[in-house]
């Protein structure tokens, strides 16, 4: 039942609206690019009908300073979320699970998926942490988050 909570929450959505802000510069250089949580705020979101689900929910359209960042290596820093401890899956949150997105205190841009290189490190909920990977935009997959982080590591050991 817990995991269902987090995807009823995902579906429930479409009935939420966003408005996108200014992006902060972008870095072209092969170093990682030091994301910050306002620059991926520069997404807007119309409402979708997705008949497989038969629910509206919100269909993202990336603006062009984050559409430069897809494919990029980023680093990012916020609260890891245990979606299901078993298969590995998480999430990294913008907040802490209580103001997180799944709880409905937040938008879809404050949520990023976590695909492991190497899988097999436990985390704790609202652990703190920064993570290095690929960064990916979905917008197609409604059972996916619209960001991805592709071959996460870790970047902190505290």
């Amino acid at each position: 039942m817990q995991r269902l909570i987090p995807l009823f929450c995902l579906l429930s959505v479409g009935l939420l609206s966003f408005r996108p802000i200014t992006p902060g510069v972008v870095n072209t250089s092969a170093d990682p690019v030091k994301l910050s949580w306002e620059s991926l705020r520069d997404v807007t979101f119309k409402k979708k009908w997705y008949a497989e689900e038969s629910v509206y929910m919100l269909y993202p359209t990336f603006g062009q300073s984050v559409q430069k960042l897809s494919g990029k290596p980023v680093e990012l820093t916020g609260y890891v979320l245990p979606v299901d401890l078993e298969s590995n899956v998480y999430v990294l949150s913008a907040f802490p699970f209580s103001a997180c997105f799944f709880c409905g205190g937040a938008g879809p841009e404050s949520a990023v998926s976590l695909k492991f290189k190497k899988p097999g490190r436990k985390f704790k909920t609202d652990e703190r942490r920064t993570f290095r990977g690929t960064l990916k935009l979905n917008a197609d997959n409604i059972y996916e988050l619209n960001y991805i982080l592709a071959d996460a590591e870790m970047l902190d050991t505290q």
